[in-house]
């Protein structure tokens, strides 16, 4: 039997395209689908989900709560749940869920964020590595809400990006 993902777009760095008319990165199309057909993916059923194709530092107060409710939903027909987003936002996000299901009594399954520092169209992009992290890290940690990338999983609370180091640390 197959263990179902419930993948979760919401844009960011990772899902960044290159822009040519303007000469920028942005967050225009999704570039998972391009990601996930180089995986082998064996005994994962991914169910994607594309909520919004947003740089995080544009994201409002409502976008998080939304990503909340949409984790939320989807942690109770799936195995699991991966969330692709901008690294900025993230860890409010990762707490807005960690908040939203412990108030509900809802930690029933594993719930990974991820997102990567340079994104998939650059030679040396993080991406990839942080999404196949992200995908096994959910098959087989406890219920919660965490953060994947690096080759480091991190629990919610207590998450932040360290801006020196680009990466996530404990607070």
């Amino acid at each position: 039997m197959a263990f179902t993902v419930a993948l979760i777009s919401t844009g960011g760095t990772i899902e960044k395209t290159y822009d040519e008319l303007h000469g920028v990165l942005q967050n225009k199309l999704s570039v998972l689908d391009a990601i996930l057909a180089s995986l082998t993916l064996d005994g994962v059923e991914i169910t994607r989900v594309p909520l919004m194709n947003k740089d995080s530092l544009e994201m409002t107060e409502a976008d998080h709560d939304l990503i909340a409710q949409t984790a939320d939903i989807m942690s109770q027909g799936h195995d699991g749940v991966v969330i692709c987003h901008g690294t900025d936002r993230l860890a409010v996000t990762g707490n807005r869920i960690h908040e939203r299901l412990a108030a509900k009594g809802r930690m029933q399954t594993p719930i990974v964020l991820t997102g990567a520092m340079r994104p998939y169209e650059l030679r040396r992009t993080d991406s990839v590595q942080n999404l196949t992290e992200a995908l096994c890290a959910v098959q087989i940690l406890a219920p919660g809400v965490y953060v994947s990338m690096h080759n480091r999983v991190l629990a919610f609370p207590g998450v932040r990006k360290d801006y020196d180091r680009m990466t996530f640390v404990r607070d």
